[in-house]
């Protein structure tokens, strides 16, 4: 199992120390959730603050766009690794598909845990990674929602009928026990925020997920 740690659990007055945590880790992703207050009633992270972040670290960067138009913020996230937008959104998809694989990024496209999931189906030739929420977006801390993993097996079951080389990556309210539940059923991805930086350990926390 690979693991996205997301930024949005961090200690704020503290960042760079709490990115250290794990940048000695095996972690294989930071996860950095871009708030609009629109799309999501929260404001987080702006492009300078991850292009901060990014000087101090060396961990691949997944940008994940919750905002309303997504087309807005491509270009301003740059200096992520993957681009992930939601398919909710009020910009066209293939439109934002074009728009982050034009400047050599990954894509992903998530989905909030009331969407049908047919509804991503006609992307998934174009797109590197689909993320599913289990929580709704825009609050850390929440808990799992185990009626979304059944959307996990379908989208696994598609990405295999089909040879898609597609990773499957879950994020909400992760820990080991539903971590263990979204790998038996197709995820290869965690996102993890409260279970690794308010862990009294965090590496340990990275590596008892991966080791799932």
């Amino acid at each position: 199992m690979k693991v996205s740690a997301s930024i949005l659990s961090c200690d704020f007055s503290n960042m760079e120390k709490e990115i250290s945590k794990v940048e000695n880790s095996d972690l294989d992703f930071l996860h950095i959730d871009v708030m609009d207050g629109h799309f999501v009633p929260n404001i987080s992270f702006g492009p300078h603050v991850v292009d901060c972040v990014k000087k101090i670290s060396h961990i691949p960067f997944e940008t994940h766009l919750m905002t309303e138009y997504p087309l807005d913020f491509v270009e301003k996230f740059k200096s992520s690794d993957t681009i992930i937008f939601h398919l909710e959104s009020q910009n066209d998809p293939m439109d934002v598909i074009c728009a982050i694989k034009d400047m050599g990024k990954k894509v992903g496209i998530s989905l909030k845990p009331k969407t049908d999931v047919l509804k991503i189906f006609p992307y998934l030739e174009q797109i590197d990674l689909v993320l599913i929420m289990t929580v709704e977006p825009g609050f850390g801390g929440q808990l799992f929602m185990k009626n979304q993993v059944k959307k996990i097996k379908v989208l696994k079951e598609i990405i295999d009928n089909k040879n898609f080389k597609i990773d499957l990556e879950v994020d909400g309210g992760i820990n080991e026990k539903n971590a263990k539940i979204c790998k038996e059923n197709g995820a290869n991805i965690v996102v993890a925020g409260s279970y690794i930086f308010k862990s009294d350990n965090p590496e340990k926390s990275i590596n008892l997920l991966k080791s799932i």
